[in-house]
């Protein structure tokens, strides 16, 4: 697979920037995916790369937990709540639209 801004593969990125998924802020519960993941893999967080044991597969650009997170509790990606999860969680876990509300679509008014 192609990265969308540059004529590199992802596997040659991956190799090259020795890491498996990122951390976006140092206050997010979730990871991103920086191709398709299974098994132990390394995140990027802020200057440090930390290992993972991934609990199912993670397909590329999905979040997984990066600690064990509480039903009910809001997820922060971006350094910012996107959800609140309608489930427990453990550390590995794939978080996505099967255990996350999201709070980005909210429609207000009355």
């Amino acid at each position: 697979m192609f990265h969308a801004y540059r004529s590199i593969t992802l596997s040659s990125l991956q190799t090259k920037i020795g890491w498996d998924a990122v951390q976006i802020t140092p206050d997010d519960d979730v990871a991103v995916a920086l191709r398709d993941l299974s098994g132990i893999v390394r995140v990027r967080c802020s200057d440090r790369i930390e290992k993972i044991a991934l609990l199912e597969l993670i397909p590329f650009g999905h979040k997984f937990a990066f600690s064990d997170l509480a039903a009910g509790q809001e997820v922060r990606k971006y350094g910012t709540p996107i959800g609140r999860l309608t489930r427990s969680v453990l550390a590995g876990q794939h978080v996505h639209v099967h255990n996350l509300k999201s709070q980005r679509a909210k429609i207000r008014g009355g």
